[in-house]
This record gives C-alpha cells, sequence and structure tokens, in this order.
C-alpha cells in the first residue's frame, strides 16, 4: 500500500481556493455532521478547544469517511521540546496538515520545519504509527515529508514585521493570519475589522502570495470571507461550529421568550 497524497497540499499548490470550517466542539458526533456539509477542510482545535490526541483521533476518523473534506489540526503550541513533541504525535494520528500558532520568527519557523520532517531534513521521530497505518504504507518512511503540510500562524507585529522571511522558509506551505490576536497586538482588542489591521491583512496576503506561498484566514462574516477570497486567500474558514450554535440557540430561545437575543459568543476569529 502506498502513502495517499494530500489534497489540500496539492490544492494550495495549484491555488485551488479551499473552503473550510472551524471544529471546536472536540466531539466526533458534531465533526461528522460538519464533514458532510460539503467544505474542503475541517479545522480540529487544538489550542482554544478542550481537544486531546484522543479526541482528535476520533474526529479524523469520522472526517475520513467523507471523500473530499481534508481534516487539519492545529496544535496547542509549536516551539520548543513541547512544540516538536505535539507536532510528532498529531502526525503519527495521521493528520496530515499541522497548523501552528503563534509563530513570530523565521528561526520559529525553520524549528517547525525541522519537527515536521523525517530525518535528514528533519527531527521528525521514527514510529508513523496510524499515519503509516501500521506498516501497511511501506513507502510512509521515506514519502511522508513530501505529503505532510504546514500552516503557521502570523498574528503579532513581530510575526509581520518578519512576515518575508517567515515566508521564505522552505517547508512552510500556508500562513494564516490570525485576525483577533493580530488585532490585539495592534492596540485594536476585539475589533479585527479597524482599518489598520483590515489594511495590515491586506498586504500581509500580498507579501505571502509573492513569496509563493498560500495566505489563509478566518472569518464568519460572509461578506469578509468573500473579500479576502478576492484579495488571493487560498484557504479560508467561513464559520465556526461554536460560534454558530451560541448564534441559533439565542435566537431561538429569544424568538420564544420574547427578549432580545443574547449576543453570539466572543472569539469569532482567531
Amino acid at each position: 500500500m502506498q502513502t495517499p497524497s494530500n489534497p489540500f497540499k496539492q490544492a494550495l499548490a495549484d491555488k485551488r481556493a479551499q473552503i473550510g470550517f472551524w471544529v471546536g466542539l472536540a466531539d466526533s458526533y458534531s465533526a461528522e455532521i460538519c464533514a458532510g456539509a460539503g467544505f474542503d477542510w475541517l479545522l480540529l482545535d487544538g489550542e482554544h478547544a478542550p481537544n486531546g490526541l484522543a479526541s482528535v483521533l476520533q474526529q479524523a476518523q469520522a472526517i475520513a469517511a467523507y471523500p473530499g473534506v481534508n481534516a487539519i489540526a492545529r496544535v496547542p503550541l509549536g516551539h520548543g521540546e513541547a512544540g516538536t513533541a505535539l507536532i510528532k504525535q498529531f502526525l503519527d494520528l495521521g493528520v496530515q496538515t499541522i497548523l501552528v500558532p503563534m509563530v513570530d520568527t523565521a528561526a520559529q519557523a525553520e524549528a517547525i520545519v525541522r519537527a515536521m520532517r523525517y530525518p535528514p531534513g528533519g527531527i521528525r521521530g521514527m514510529g508513523g504509527a496510524r499515519a503509516s497505518r501500521w506498516g501497511r504504507y511501506t513507502d510512509y518512511p521515506k514519502s511522508a515529508n513530501e505529503h505532510v503540510c504546514l500552516l503557521v500562524q502570523a498574528e503579532s507585529r513581530e510575526a509581520l514585521a518578519n512576515l518575508d522571511a517567515i515566508a521564505s522558509v522552505d517547508g512552510v506551505d500556508g500562513i494564516f493570519i490570525g485576525p483577533a490576536d493580530l488585532s490585539a497586538s495592534m492596540g485594536h482588542v476585539g475589533n479585527s475589522d479597524h482599518p489598520e489591521v483590515q489594511a495590515a491583512i491586506e498586504d500581509a496576503f500580498k507579501r505571502i502570495a509573492a513569496a509563493g506561498k498560500a495566505p489563509g484566514i478566518l472569518t464568519p462574516n460572509e461578506a469578509l470571507a468573500r473579500k479576502y477570497l478576492e484579495l488571493g486567500a487560498l484557504f479560508v474558514a467561513v464559520g465556526l461550529d461554536t460560534n454558530m450554535l451560541a448564534r441559533g440557540t439565542s435566537a431561538l430561545a429569544a424568538a420564544f421568550k420574547g427578549t432580545a437575543a443574547r449576543p453570539a459568543a466572543a472569539g469569532g476569529t482567531y
């Protein structure tokens, strides 16, 4: 058996926009519901959701039953020995695409690339586990490096200052702009729509694309998502399960109780 290719990585290389959805409920049942919706990718959040290795595995298994949907996992951190170990474990689960938050420098990006790759190009521990189907993908040790996909998050003033260097790192496939943390870093806490923040995002897209890498972002605002796609974003998450559930339940309760709907939970963008 041969190691399967990574359709999401190939789509980014081909400059085909991929529409995604943020999955933060940490449950395989709800993840499977989302998998049947028709998105190109689902993000399993290990940073701001109560996900561990077991729950990420269960959700990835549920998503795998739906052809055309790619599971992406965000690790809680990617720097240092702890981050290296987490990346190895997430990859060993069989998740081919990893999103790493809070990447501020090219040196950090280079270290994460090494954590993603087997020697001699990296330091990922040999094993593979489910990723190699326990050795049934006989070529996995030699082919894994070409199929894994690394997305790093630029979400601070420091990251934007170093964006060109980060984008030039071989092994970084895409750069995700985190609007919430970026707006906070720029002095506009809770206001990612601020003109200064939006101008920074637009400039970042141009710089990422100029380096030959894929720009990405998350927004539940349909008009803004379409704008980002027009600006060249290649992987855009257009909603969050938690946000949709919060808005939907608040609106339903308000309709029957004759009260104003409670506002949606904060954190609509990451």
